[in-house]
């Protein structure tokens, strides 16, 4: 897909770079969204989001608003681009997206993670969310972080558990069932 002229510059970066043995953690980039269009069209990506495809213009905003809490909080996801071949391949990071949740959220970094169908199995989940913690560690000195993941989602489970997220509370978000877990310091 051509970008229009507009949307073809380049972005000032307030994203830290992140590297990995395998992967790049950056600031997305407009290029990053016709791949990102395509992952969030396959079905084995988006089950456990809501379970129903997003369309380009929710692409897109999601990927405007990775660097909008990046301005506003001082925090947020990077683009995970693959380094052997260069391609996005999915999104990592932290949020306060205010969820009307209860137990509440709000105020706290809530980690987030998202890689295409393609590259599951490789152990990039694991090289991201190590990366982003670490800084997460370094940088924002929170007490408490927090995630939220579908009770289907045995590989975001079990991903989160590795590395210390520990269950709080079973309860809805968007009258679907969701696991609230959090990693304390």
């Amino acid at each position: 897909m051509k970008l229009p002229l507009s949307l073809r510059a380049t972005p000032v970066s307030v994203v830290p770079l992140l590297e990995t043995p395998d992967l790049l953690l950056r600031g997305p980039h407009p290029n990053d969204l016709a791949d990102a269009v395509t992952m969030h069209a396959e079905p084995a990506f988006y089950r456990f989001l809501g379970n129903k495809p997003h369309s380009h213009e929710e692409v897109w905003r999601r990927l405007l608003g990775q660097l909008g809490h990046w301005a506003m909080l001082g925090y947020g996801s990077w683009a995970i681009e693959e380094k052997i071949t260069g391609r996005y391949i999915g999104t990592i990071g932290f949020f306060d997206f205010q969820r009307e949740l209860t137990p509440s959220i709000s105020g706290t970094p809530e980690a987030g993670w998202v890689l295409t169908p393609r590259v599951h199995g490789k152990g990039y989940a694991s090289q991201a969310l190590q990366a982003a913690l670490h800084w997460a560690d370094t940088h924002l000195g929170a007490e408490r972080i927090t995630c939220i993941i579908d009770p289907g989602n045995a590989a975001s489970l079990r991903l989160a558990g590795k590395f210390n997220f520990q269950e709080v509370a079973r309860t809805t978000y968007h009258n679907d069932p969701i696991v609230l877990l959090e990693r304390r310091r």
